[in-house]
């Protein structure tokens, strides 16, 4: 019988302790933005799992399967938070909170607003510049919930796990930004393989009162355009030969 070879292996510890002192169903549903919303745990974890399939280089493929990995275990300890929130013995206040009335408690693939998750919230495109400048974004999107749930919260144990996840944030957003910076590609908006046309440099003037100026409006790296026309002159009439038409006199 020859070798099998396993691809995932679980380990049973958390990457980090989860210790919830007081238990609040409450905030347990609002927990469930980070393991079943746009922004969670799961979501960047397929993200950058996905996008290192279309990534040639080695090093790159390589960090983006290991953040994906990590974000994995990242929604296990936020399951593990929901999970500990609403596991009180007295469940009254458990089944108060709406979304664990109707589901069960622990948690659900759900955001904080009872929607379901979907694979739409996800975002790549098969081109390595683009999909990890959406990984920056993706991380300031979950840093921004954690620092939401740190507000809202006031058990230490509970703060603690969501600083850890909230630090690794940061950390992952440097990495990507570094990944970038390698290439050469961090600050250089040109990505891609078919030259721009002549209107790169051009930028327009088209929310008029109280305007005001920027280095994203100035030379030497952009041209501004204070009262724009249109260049492209009105279109041509529509023809479809199935549109109803009256009838001609004779």
């Amino acid at each position: 019988m020859g070798k099998v070879c396993l691809m995932f292996i679980h380990n049973k510890e958390l990457i980090q302790p989860v210790n919830v002192g007081k238990p609040d169903a409450r905030f347990g549903t609002f927990l469930l933005e980070q393991f079943g919303g746009a922004t969670g745990e799961l979501t960047a974890a397929l993200q950058y799992w996905v996008q290192s399939f279309h990534v040639e280089d080695a090093a790159i493929r390589d960090m983006l399967q290991d953040i994906a990995i990590e974000e994995f275990s990242h929604l296990e300890m936020v399951g593990k938070l929901i999970a500990q929130h609403t596991s009180k013995l007295d469940q009254t206040k458990v089944y108060d909170a709406p979304l664990f009335k109707l589901k069960g408690g622990g948690p659900h693939f759900l955001d904080s607003q009872g929607c379901a998750w979907t694979a739409a919230y996800i975002n790549e495109g098969g081109n390595v510049v683009r999909d990890l400048r959406a990984n920056i974004a993706a991380e300031a999107g979950a840093r921004q919930t954690y620092e939401a749930l740190i507000k809202a919260c006031d058990d230490e144990g509970t703060q603690r796990t969501l600083r850890h996840l909230l630090t690794r944030e940061i950390t992952h957003a440097k990495m990507f930004m570094t990944a970038l910076q390698s290439m050469g590609k961090l600050d250089d908006p040109m990505f891609g393989t078919i030259e721009p046309d002549d209107t790169v440099k051009l930028v327009f003037n088209l929310s008029h009162g109280e305007d005001a100026r920027g280095p994203w409006n100035s030379k030497p790296d952009f041209d501004y355009v204070a009262n724009p026309k249109p260049e492209g002159g009105l279109p041509p009439a529509p023809v479809n030969p199935d549109d109803e038409r009256p009838a001609t006199r004779k």
